[in-house]
């Protein structure tokens, strides 16, 4: 885990802006902030920022402070990215949108399982890294960072969840993908649950 000083916000923020328009992100968050923070949905009418900046740290960033510009509020932004070891750590920055023009959920496994054919389990080791950051208008910011390990499995297995959730099978858990489990189980051992975990933490 890496983040600024959590001297940077002395207190908690009443309320932030949640930087994500997918859905899946969305209740996610929303889920593990409940009863600490008011968490207020992105406004429908801001626009997607170019996430060009490089890294995970600096897309959220730049997603984080395009949200501070529109609403005058404190905004919380993520960026995660699957890092496989045997494509030598893509799809990493480019997770979103690793299908392709056309990307989605379904594109995005297919292309990852395609160049993974072949490749024995052992050798499907791979790690989600999630980094969230949050901007006041004032421009304090606050920077954490998950990671859950685990192996891309050679079939879709499950229907919960989001993304690559279908094909991730953590280390901590028992065998099954994160589509396989309920929000709570997910959420307990996740890249995002422990960037955000870190996160409370650091405002206190």
């Amino acid at each position: 885990m890496a983040e600024t000083p959590s001297s940077a916000f002395d207190r908690p923020p009443a309320r932030i802006v949640l930087a994500t328009a997918n859905a899946g992100k969305h209740a996610e968050l929303v889920g593990l902030l409940a009863g600490r923070i008011e968490v207020l949905a992105r406004p429908p009418e801001i626009p997607e920022v170019v996430e060009d900046a490089g890294t995970l740290a600096g897309n959220a960033r730049l997603k984080a402070r395009s949200i501070v510009a529109a609403t005058g509020e404190v905004a919380l932004a993520d960026d995660t990215g699957l890092e496989v070891d045997a494509l030598e750590g893509r799809p990493g920055v480019d997770t979103s949108s690793f299908g392709g023009v056309d990307h989605d959920d379904d594109r995005n496994i297919a292309r990852l399982l395609l160049e993974l054919r072949g490749v024995p389990p052992a050798q499907r080791t791979a790690r989600f890294r999630t980094v969230l950051v949050l901007v006041a208008p004032d421009g304090r910011e606050l920077v954490t960072e998950g990671v859950v390990e685990g192996t891309v499995a050679e079939k879709r297995s499950g229907v919960e969840g989001f993304g690559y959730d279908p094909v991730f099978v953590p280390d901590e858990g028992d065998g099954r993908t994160f589509a396989r489990m309920t929000r709570a189980e997910k959420s307990a051992i996740s890249h995002r649950g422990r960037a955000l975990r870190a996160l409370v933490a650091a405002l206190g």
